[in-house]
C-alpha cells in the first residue's frame, strides 16, 4: 500500500498535466465547433487552458447549450405541420415596407398573414376581464402560458375559470415558468394540479446539476382559446397589474387581442412549447381550426429562444431600426441592449431618423437601472432621446416604425431577451395600430436622461455603474 501511495505521488503531477490538456483540448473543440459569438469562444477558450479543471467543469455545466439540443431533438419531426400552419397570403408586394416584410421573413421562416385585428388592452383592468370571457365562452381548447402565475385573488379567478371550462368537456393545458413562477413551490402550478388542469412548469428542475437551465426562461405570455382567439402582450397573471384595487407595487402593462389567420401561428407556438415541456403533441382542429379574416391587419408571429429560434426577435429589430426612414419609437421596462443593436440605432440616429426610447424613472432592479447609464452614452451622443416614464412602474414592451409597423410582445431590449429567454412578439404592419402605439408611447415620455446628468456623476458612481454594466448579458 505505501509503495503503490508513493507511485501514485510520483505520477500525480503528469497525470494533472495530461488530464488537464486533455479537458483544455475537449473545451477548445467543442467551443470552436459551438460558439458564434468570438468573445464568448475566447473566454471559454482562455479560462479552459488558464485553469482547466475550473474551466471544463464551468464550461460543462454553463456554456453548453442543451436547450437547443432538446429542442432540435423533440421538434425535429415538426417541419411539415410548422410550414402547413404557417402557410399565409402574401401581403402587396409594393408595400411600402415590403422590404422588411420580406428579410423578416427569411428571419422566423414563417409567411406573412393578412385580415388579422388586434385590440389593445390597458393593464389587467382590461386584459384580465376580456381573458376571462374568451376562457368562459371556450367550447373546445384553451392553451395558457404566462412567465408570473401568482395563486393570488387574480391567479385564483383564472383557476376557477379553467376549472370550469374543463368541467364543460373543454381541452386546456397550462405552461408556468419554472421559476417566474416560483422554483421551489410555485402555489398556482400546485393549484392547477390539484383542480385536476394540464399543467407544466418550463424548464424547472430543483436539482443542482441542472442549475444553469435557471438562467434559461419562457418569458412568453400566451393565451388561446379554440384556436380562433388569442391573447399576447407583457401582462403576467398577478394582482398588482389591476390598478384599480390600488396594490402595493402596481405595475402598467399593455396586452392585446388578436383575431384572425395569425392566431394560427401563436396557437403553434403555444403547441410547441407543450410538447417542449410535457412530450405531448397538440393537433387537431380543435386546436388548429381553419381561419377566416376579421380584420385589416397584416402580421406575423416571431419567436425567439437559445434553441433553433436563437436572436431572432433581435434581428428582426434589427431590420426595423434599419430600414427606418422617419421615425422609431421604443418603449421598454428594461434597456440593455448589446453593441450591435446600441450601433443601428446610432446609425439610423446618423442618417437623421428620430428615434426615442421611454424606459421607467425607477426599475425595479437597481444593478439594471446602474448599468443602463453606463450603456447609453454613445446612444446619448448620437440625438438617440432616451424619455423616463414616470410611475407606477411601464412594463410594456412596444416598437413602432415611421407610423406604420409596430412589434409587440414579450421581448424586453436587453440581452436576457434577446438571447436567453424564450420570447414571442408579433409583428404588425398597420398605421391605425401604430397610431394608437405611437400615441402611447408618447404620452409616456416624462423627463429625459440627458449627457448633462451622466457626466455629472462622481468617479464612484462611474465605477459602480460601470461595474454593473459587466452583467449585461445576465440583468
Amino acid at each position: 500500500m505505501v509503495e503503490l501511495m508513493e507511485f501514485l505521488t510520483r505520477i500525480k503531477p503528469s497525470l494533472e498535466l495530461s488530464l488537464g490538456l486533455v479537458i483544455a483540448l475537449a473545451v477548445t473543440i467543442h467551443v470552436l465547433q459551438t460558439k458564434r459569438d468570438v468573445a464568448a469562444a475566447t473566454a471559454w477558450i482562455g479560462l479552459a487552458w488558464f485553469a482547466p479543471f475550473f474551466g471544463g467543469f464551468s464550461y460543462f455545466v454553463l456554456g453548453i447549450n442543451r436547450v437547443r439540443r432538446r429542442a432540435l431533438r423533440l421538434r425535429g419531426g415538426s417541419t411539415g405541420r410548422s410550414n402547413r400552419r404557417h402557410a399565409g397570403r402574401r401581403a402587396a408586394e409594393d408595400h411600402r415596407l415590403a422590404a422588411l416584410q420580406a428579410g423578416i421573413g427569411h428571419i422566423c421562416g414563417r409567411q406573412i398573414e393578412t385580415g388579422n385585428r388586434i385590440e389593445i388592452l390597458h393593464n389587467g383592468d382590461e386584459a384580465y376581464p376580456a381573458m376571462l370571457a374568451a376562457i368562459d365562452a371556450a367550447e373546445r381548447s384553451i392553451g395558457l402560458s404566462s412567465y408570473i402565475f401568482r395563486a393570488d385573488t387574480i391567479g385564483e379567478r383564472f383557476v376557477t375559470a379553467l376549472a370550469r371550462a374543463m368541467q364543460r368537456g373543454v381541452a386546456i393545458r397550462v405552461i408556468v415558468d419554472g421559476i417566474g413562477s416560483g422554483w421551489l413551490r410555485s402555489p398556482a402550478y400546485h393549484r392547477l394540479r390539484a383542480a385536476g388542469i394540464p399543467a407544466g412548469r418550463f424548464m424547472h428542475s430543483s436539482m443542482p446539476w441542472r442549475m444553469p437551465f435557471l438562467n434559461l426562461r419562457s418569458h412568453k405570455k400566451i393565451l388561446v382559446v379554440d384556436g380562433r382567439i388569442g391573447f399576447t402582450g407583457g401582462v403576467n397573471v398577478a394582482d398588482q397589474n389591476v390598478l384599480a384595487t390600488d396594490p402595493k407595487d402596481p405595475i402598467q402593462d399593455t396586452h392585446f387581442r388578436v383575431e384572425g389567420p395569425v392566431v394560427s401561428q401563436l396557437a403553434y407556438a403555444f403547441g410547441r412549447d407543450w410538447e417542449f415541456v410535457s412530450g405531448e403533441e397538440l393537433d387537431g382542429e380543435a386546436w388548429y381550426p381553419a381561419l377566416d379574416q376579421t380584420g385589416d391587419i397584416i402580421g406575423r408571429v416571431l419567436t425567439a429562444g437559445p434553441d433553433e429560434d436563437i436572436e431572432k426577435i433581435e434581428f428582426a429589430v434589427l431590420q426595423a431600426v434599419a430600414c427606418a426612414r422617419h421615425r422609431i419609437q421604443v418603449m421598454t421596462p428594461y434597456f440593455l441592449p448589446d453593441q450591435r443593436v446600441i450601433t443601428a440605432l446610432v446609425l439610423a440616429a446618423q442618417r437623421g431618423v428620430a428615434v426615442d426610447v421611454v424606459i421607467p424613472r425607477k426599475g425595479v432592479h437597481r444593478l439594471l437601472d446602474w448599468a443602463v447609464r453606463a450603456n447609453v452614452g454613445p446612444l446619448l451622443e448620437s440625438g438617440v432621446r432616451i424619455w423616463r416614464c414616470p410611475p407606477p412602474f411601464r412594463h410594456s414592451k412596444v416598437m413602432v416604425v415611421d407610423g406604420e409597423w409596430s412589434l409587440i410582445g414579450s421581448s424586453n431590449w436587453d440581452m436576457r431577451s434577446f438571447r436567453l429567454n424564450f420570447e414571442l412578439c408579433i409583428e404588425a404592419y398597420d398605421k391605425g395600430l401604430a397610431k394608437v402605439l405611437s400615441d402611447l408611447i408618447s404620452e409616456n415620455q416624462g423627463n429625459a436622461l440627458t449627457l448633462e446628468e451622466l457626466d455629472g456623476r462622481s468617479l464612484l458612481i462611474r465605477m459602480r455603474d460601470a461595474g454593473a454594466r459587466l452583467f449585461l448579458p445576465y440583468l
